[in-house]
Parts: C-alpha cells; structure tokens; sequence
C-alpha cells in the first residue's frame, strides 16, 4: 500500500503544537500545575484568557489522573506511546516524580520531532534526565533514542513506518502499554487512523488509549469551532467520529478493542478533588463562564483497552453537577 502522501493541511496540523505549548506554557507561568520543564521548549508565551488557561488545566490534570490509575495496575514496568507528541514534557515530569517506566516512546511529524531533538540536545538538565547510568544517548536530526525514552520522527497515517520505529525504540508487544493522544486522531482521515487503531489491537496484547479531543461537533458550537479551524487552513480529517461520546467509543470497538469508556470535560473536570478545583478556581476569574462549558461540552477523555487489566478503569465524577461551580 502506498503511504499518504504529505498533505497541504500537514503544515496547519504541525502549527498546532506550537498553539497548544503556548497555552500549556500560559497556564503553568500562572500556577495551574507544576512543571518544571516546559519552560525549556516554550519561552515567552502570551498570557492566554482564563477559559484557556483553565481549560489547558483541565486537559492535563485528566489525562495525568488516568495515567495514574494505569501506574496503580501496572507499577513501573509499563510503556507509553504518545502520539503526536509536540512538546510534551510529560517523560520528565515522570522521572522527576519518581517514575522510571520501562519505555517511553514519542512520535511526531519529522518536523516536529527535529525541534524537540535539536532542544533536548542543547539543554543539560533535559539530557540529563533522559540519560541512565551506563547506557547512551543516539541521536540523528528527528531521531533521538537512550535507553528508555525514544522520539522518533515518523507520519501516524503510514503503519508501516510506524511499525519500524518502533522496532527502532525498542518497544516490547507484551507488556502493558499506554497509548496517549491529545487531538491526533481527528487530524487524520478515518481510513487511515481506525488502520492505525486495528493495527495496535493486533500487535499489543494488554493496552490502554487515552484519547483527547473533541466531541458534539454536530451542534451550532462544533460548527463555528471547524469554520475557525478551517479559516485557519486546518481540517478536521477525521470529525466523523467526534459526533458525540458514543462515536467516541464505538470508533476504539470497531477497531478491534475490547471496550472503551469516554466523558465529556465537565464530567472530567468534576472528577478533580474539589479542594484542587477550588485552588485554581482562586487564581482568576472567568471572563466568560458560559464560554468554558461550551468549551468543556465539546472535549472528552476516551479510555479504550485490550486485554482485561485496564478494563475496570473509571472515571469517579461528582453526582451533583446542576450547581457547576466554574466561575
């Protein structure tokens, strides 16, 4: 089979990571959550609105909420996979908390993955954490690989290529694995990322997907969310199954999955310790409070499984939502 070829939308696509660093940046200057090493790939950010920022917050506090269930079932000897990784920093955030997994491994664009090389190779304390006592550090211009954590330059839509580098990063099929995507698979057509999709149910014998993006994109809101993207030259390839929560689901059933739960971002961001969610709610005050549940309403968490060790993974949201307290 022919791989895709590069799309004329690929560059709107790429340009997104630098959009989502800048306002995980933002909110992580204003106090949302700690990280201590973003600050390395992204600069000097505008302060984004509030809505944004805490938006950004809730995103993050949720994927890291369910990859803390995963640690709860798996301990350390587990393997990430994030898909179209950008900036991420969450490897360093791991070691720094004291996790030290048996693989970590980030794809991207070539485009992107060369940045993040050429970063993580100027900058000591970033080397540093990726570097373990007696093993080295390869680099090429999109490639980096030390003994636990491997970025690779590689186009999710061509399987093949994505089967040879991992291969490359050393991943092994036959331990738990977590698969985590922060708005990748709409991007793609969805021909080319349910192949994806299959072909990981295929080959991995216990896995979990983490899956962010959008969902009720059917809706006045969804429409007005894809013209902006568009205007901006970016098309949501693969919208079809971000309809609602059960097109969510039912797109991770299809491929071969043995079961997928998913929740919208209210639910998700009423699942965060209430004392938490008053923290941030302190920091400042919503210009558009009913921006933010428009927004919540129209992102979700997707939580799909192969094997029977993640399969009881839930989400705990509080049972009183009628008094959203988000201003």
């Amino acid at each position: 089979m022919e791989p895709p070829a590069f799309h004329p939308c690929d560059e709107a696509v790429i340009s997104t990571n630098d959009d989502a660093s800048n306002c995980k940046r933002s909110a992580v200057k204003l106090g949302y959550w700690k990280d201590d090493f973003l600050g390395y790939f992204v600069r000097s950010p505008d302060r984004k609105a509030p809505e944004i920022n805490r938006g950004y917050y809730a995103r993050v506090k949720g994927i890291e909420m369910c990859i803390e269930k995963f640690f709860k079932k798996t301990g350390d000897k587990c393997q990430i996979i994030n898909l179209g990784c950008g900036f991420d920093t969450l490897y360093w955030r791991l070691r720094e908390s004291g996790h030290m997994i048996t693989n970590f491994v980030e794809m991207d664009f070539p485009t992107v993955t060369a940045k993040k090389c050429y970063m993580i190779k100027r900058n000591k304390i970033l080397l540093e954490k990726i570097h373990v006592e007696d093993g080295e550090v390869r680099l090429s211009p999109t490639d980096l690989h030390s003994t636990n954590y491997h970025i690779v330059g590689v186009d999710l839509r061509n399987i093949d290529e994505v089967a040879i580098k991992l291969q490359q990063s050393e991943v092994d099929f036959s331990i738990p694995t977590i698969f985590l995507a922060e708005c990748v698979l709409v991007y793609i057509e969805l021909p080319n990322s349910n192949n994806l999709l299959k072909w990981f149910a295929s080959n991995f014998k216990s896995a979990a997907f983490v899956n962010y993006e959008q969902v009720n994109m059917n809706d006045r809101f969804g429409e007005v969310m894809l013209n902006n993207l568009r205007q901006r030259g970016c098309s949501l390839a693969g919208v079809e199954a971000c309809v609602s929560l059960e097109t969510q689901i039912s797109r991770f059933q299809n491929c071969n999955w043995h079961g997928a739960r998913a929740w919208d971002m209210v639910q998700i961001y009423h699942s965060i310790p209430a004392a938490e969610r008053a923290r941030i709610e302190r920091i400042e005050m919503l210009d558009e409070a009913e921006l933010l549940m428009q927004l919540f309403q129209h992102y979700c968490i997707s939580v799909a499984w192969i094997g029977d060790l993640f399969q009881d993974i839930e989400i705990t949201v509080e049972k009183r939502l009628s008094s959203l307290n988000i201003d």
